[in-house]
């Protein structure tokens, strides 16, 4: 602790995590283990299989296997953790630790928001220009997309980051959540708040803003596309193309949308919990299973690779 203007500073902190019931942390403990490994062998399965697998050295699996690859970093920012909560009697976070958190998730979560952009504008493209696809959709522009949504979301990090822990924090350091985030921290704060939520709200708002609408204006675009198409059997092989991207991303803007878009006077901590479980850990454990479960091109690369071994 700091004493400043005799106020006292909070120099760590205390994560409540999902529960404070010490019967029940043995089984989340378990659960949330078991979570990890098939997060971990699922997305870092299906990266080197689309790495091996020349047949998917494709635009869209190449985002796939992109979108894999972050997400085993996604839940390392925060599994990891929550498996220590489980079984510590402390649950303490140091203040740097808490940044580092802090700053990682960020950097994923914005990353993710333009990864999926990026694949909304793949699938836009693959069926709304298909004689186009090959000649637009470059390996050259796909690293450019991949890269530029890692810068993205690095620099919206800083910016974050930065603007979160230039306040204060007094009075009881306890976190009613799982991993250090902005809302909870900002309760925390002992100063005002106004230029804070203005910097939020403008960083925040552009970016996923920008991103929604790259989603919202390519799917506008291939629900068109496909309407359009007079084969009902065409259409529902169209569809199936964007479907699993269109899955993923609902999860994961459902959720954020529910956390960060509602009024804060509504905000409970465990509602707001089971929800940034979704996007945590649901989602990234899910996604493996999502664009690869109806896909046949990747059981017949997945098979392939069994009959190697």
């Amino acid at each position: 602790m700091d004493v400043r203007n005799n106020r006292t500073l909070v120099m760590e902190f205390v994560l409540v995590g999902f529960t404070s019931e010490p019967h029940l942390q043995p089984a989340l403990f378990v659960i949330f283990l078991f979570s990890y490994i098939l997060m971990l062998v699922g997305n870092l399965g299906l990266t080197v299989l689309i790495f091996l697998d020349s047949e998917l050295h494709t635009p869209m699996y190449f985002f796939i296997g992109s979108l894999c690859f972050l997400d085993t970093w996604y839940s390392t920012v925060y599994i990891p953790r929550i498996l220590v909560d489980c079984i510590s009697k402390s649950n303490i976070m140091s203040y740097a630790g808490c940044v580092l958190q802090f700053f990682f998730s960020c950097a994923v979560v914005h990353t993710e928001c333009f990864l999926l952009a990026a694949m909304a504008y793949d699938r836009y493209v693959a069926i709304c220009n298909p004689l186009l696809y090959s000649s637009v959709m470059t390996r050259k522009l796909c690293i450019q997309l991949v890269l530029s949504s890692y810068m993205a979301g690095f620099i919206n990090s800083i910016v974050h980051t930065g603007n979160t822990f230039r306040l204060h924090f007094c009075g009881d350091n306890t976190i009613n959540y799982f991993f250090c985030d902005a809302l909870p921290l900002v309760k925390m704060a002992c100063e005002d708040t106004q230029v804070y939520e203005i910097i939020l709200a403008a960083v925040v708002g552009f970016n996923v803003g920008v991103s929604t609408a790259l989603v919202l204006g390519s799917y506008t675009a291939i629900v068109a596309a496909i309407l359009r198409i007079r084969s009902a059997t065409s259409q529902r092989k169209a569809f199936s193309t964007c479907s699993a991207h269109l899955v993923s991303v609902t999860l994961f803007y459902g959720s954020n949308f529910f956390i960060y878009l509602q009024p804060s006077s509504q905000h409970t901590p465990d509602l707001n919990k089971v929800a940034a479980l979704f996007y945590t850990v649901v989602n990234p454990l899910l996604n493996p299973i999502i664009y690869s479960l109806r896909n046949k091109d990747m059981k017949e690369a997945f098979k392939k690779a069994l009959r190697r071994t």
